[in-house]
């Protein structure tokens, strides 16, 4: 038997239902792998081993008795931004010291109840806020992806889900949760060479999941292929009472979505997101992506997104405005760190200028800025504005066509400290801000490597809750872009 590490989740579901292996042997084998290669990868920041052999055992029983859910026994790894009952969820923040959720999150638990089994803890930017996940407490994660030409320096895995995102890529495990904020799992997906969607605003559950930027945050995963993807949204994804912006309808079957055929469809190709500077690769792979959708039967059009200029300064506008609201409720008391002092006000802002990194602080002033007296209307109201413009945008062009086709990334993967400049940082999600602003579902799938032999990913961008023509589109360009390259193994 094949090293049981190279299954994909269709696989892996295939073999456990068939007795090829049992879920205990492959929960295993990846608990291993984790233990041998997470030190050089820093992609888990907690490892649930006893836990994670005792879901194993529980699926066993199951599948032995011809029973189970619709991930029974595959093991997973879970953002440390989602509650899980009795295991560390801190957000990768020293502010959340030692916290141990009583509850657990919707999408987990939606994930537990088909059977899946938690590896662990995955490593992330701090409180999500991030492009590189150099930000997190507990280090720097590490792109299992090096360039090639004898350049071996360590790059990023893109953020905030770099953890997810590099332990999907390196086989740490059969696929991983994410969030997405502002191209937070797109993004880190591009740069490893894996399969990541951003559901429409809504889809899954944001209860029990930290939060950063709750008019902008939605959970999806980070897979290998846009099958796993489709299998794994659709675990994840239900109606919550408990998430007044959670939508009460009932979640199709996305692998069923799966046609093959994108004949009659019309991609539009906006011409706002041919950026001045854009790198030639990214302009040839957009180009690619359009060739091969058209020779698979779809009319391409072209398309106009007038406000997509405004969209990152008003992204980075509202998103540190909600942060700056959410993390008020970090203050020492009742519970994560508490810095002691005499005066409870010393004691708020040392355990408050301790417990947050440079990052969170930067985009907490930012946010009690905009939203003060004096600069609300002129900067936070004015880009709710700017944001109804982006949506009428999308609305407008869906009159037309089914779905965008753009890059997910302006670059590929880059090495840690190389951007230094918050607002440089910042441009990495230019390509997938709109989305997050729109409440749009939108998923990145790996299509070709750069110059240097590191992955580069396209953008498909669909209509509010037509996920499914999402996955049918990114089916069809997955097969047309053949993509087999893996990192050449070092860790």
């Amino acid at each position: 038997m094949s090293d049981l590490t190279e299954l994909n989740l269709a696989q892996v579901r295939e073999g456990l239902r068939g007795k090829d292996f049992t879920s205990r042997e492959i929960t295993d084998a990846y608990l291993e792998a984790i233990d041998t290669s997470n030190a050089a990868l820093n992609a888990y920041i907690t490892v649930t081993h006893d836990k994670a052999r005792a879901m194993a055992d529980a699926s066993d029983a199951k599948l032995a008795s011809g029973e189970g859910g619709a991930l029974e026994g595959v093991p997973l790894g879970i953002k440390d931004l989602f509650a899980t009952e009795g295991v560390h969820t801190q957000a990768c923040s020293h502010i959340l010291d030692g916290f141990e959720p009583t509850y657990e999150s919707t999408v987990t638990q939606n994930l537990w109840d088909d059977g899946a089994v938690m590896l662990g803890k995955l490593n992330m930017d701090e409180f999500a806020m991030g492009s590189s996940n150099e930000t997190s407490y507990y280090g720097n994660v590490v792109n299992p992806w090096r360039r090639s030409g004898g350049d071996n320096a360590p790059l990023v895995p893109g953020g905030s889900s770099g953890g997810s995102a590099s332990a999907t890529a390196a086989h740490l495990c059969v696929a991983a949760t994410g969030t997405d904020t502002g191209g937070s799992i797109r993004q880190p997906a591009a740069l490893t060479g894996l399969v990541g969607i951003k559901p429409t605003y809504g889809r899954c559950s944001r209860w029990g999941i930290v939060a950063f930027a709750s008019s902008l945050d939605q959970a999806g995963p980070l897979t290998r292929t846009v099958r796993d993807s489709a299998i794994m949204l659709n675990s994840m994804a239900s109606p919550d009472p408990k998430d007044t912006t959670c939508v009460d309808m009932p979640v199709p079957d996305y692998e069923a979505a799966l046609t093959g055929d994108v004949r009659g469809l019309k991609v539009g190709i906006p011409k706002e997101y041919r950026l001045d500077g854009m790198p030639d690769e990214i302009e040839t792979l957009w180009q690619q992506g359009i060739d091969w959708l058209r020779s698979a039967g779809a009319e391409i059009k072209d398309v106009s997104l007038p406000h997509t200029k405004y969209a990152l300064p008003a992204y980075y506008i509202v998103a540190p405005a909600e942060a700056s609201s959410n993390l008020a409720r970090y203050d020492g008391v009742r519970y994560g760190l508490r810095v002691p002092d005499d005066d409870v006000v010393a004691m708020y802002e040392k355990t408050r200028s301790e417990g947050f990194g440079p990052e969170v602080k930067r985009r907490v002033l930012i946010g009690t800025y905009v939203l003060s007296a004096g600069y609300y209307d002129a900067y936070y109201l004015r880009a709710q504005k700017v944001r109804t413009l982006i949506k009428r945008d999308f609305e407008q062009a869906f009159e037309d066509v089914d779905v965008l086709l753009t890059p997910a990334t302006p670059s590929a993967a880059f090495a840690p400290g190389e951007i230094t400049d918050p607002v440089h940082m910042y441009l990495n999600d230019i390509f997938t801000v709109t989305v997050n602003m729109a409440g749009l579902p939108g998923i990145a799938v790996p299509a070709g490597l750069d110059p240097k032999g590191l992955p580069l990913g396209l953008q498909l961008i669909g209509k509010a809750f037509d996920e499914e023509t999402l996955f049918r589109t990114a089916g069809v360009l997955e097969e047309a872009a053949d993509f087999t390259a893996r990192p050449e193994k070092w860790w």
